[in-house]
């Protein structure tokens, strides 16, 4: 039977088909919800790219105020495995799910290109499928991707050149309980050699491999 896993959709979002077959090719049974949806029948929820509500106020904080921020941490409490990806990262900042903040790139410019990642810990229900510090190269697609430390935070993935002004080249981070996974790059946009390279396979990989277990 395969996993149960859900794709939240906001007005703006525009990675949620991306997401949704990225799970679909990798052995998940995905679904899309919408903002007045219940998730208790998922076991993996992502938050997928786009730009909810334009980010007319700071990114991701007008979707962090929704109906479904209720459930989404409803969910994290349970333990259930979340993952933020792009502006589903920035939501789970605003929502205070994850330390930190998210600021404008260093460059003053959006960014949209390749990047070499390192990863930091495969200790996690998101990376297990990859040996420490292997290095992979996944897209970003972003204009505010610097992440900002406030604390000590779980660093899964980083930059391995400064591409944004992040600190410490921070790509991407893990909550202390270890099932809310937010991240910059964009693995569900690397599954196929086909659109230039598939090492975010492994992400989702990884999280069959969790869910398995």
């Amino acid at each position: 039977m395969k996993p149960r896993a859900c794709v939240v959709v906001y007005p703006g979002s525009n990675c949620d088909r991306d997401a949704y077959y990225a799970l679909e090719i990798n052995g998940f049974e995905p679904s899309y919800v919408g903002l007045d949806d219940k998730l208790d029948d998922y076991e993996l929820i992502i938050l997928p790219g786009g730009f909810s509500y334009g980010d007319y106020l700071r990114p991701g904080a007008v979707a962090a105020r929704e109906k479904i921020a209720f459930e989404i941490a409803k969910a994290a409490e349970r333990g259930k495995l979340i993952m933020g990806i792009c502006n589903g990262f920035q939501i789970l900042i605003e929502m205070e799910l994850l330390k930190g903040a998210l600021l404008q790139n260093s460059s003053g410019k959006f960014i949209c290109k390749w990047v070499d990642l390192s990863v930091e810990n495969n200790d996690t229900p998101f990376t297990n499928a990859f040996e420490k510090g292997e290095k992979i190269r996944i897209p970003i697609a972003h204009g505010f991707g610097r992440y900002v430390k406030i604390d000590d935070v779980n660093v899964v993935l980083r930059y391995v050149k400064d591409v944004n002004g992040s600190d410490e080249r921070i790509a991407g981070i893990l909550n202390e309980s270890g099932n809310v996974f937010g991240l910059m790059p964009h693995p569900e946009r690397a599954v196929e050699e086909l659109i230039g390279g598939e090492d975010g396979k492994k992400v989702f990989q990884s999280i069959l491999n969790y869910l398995k277990r």
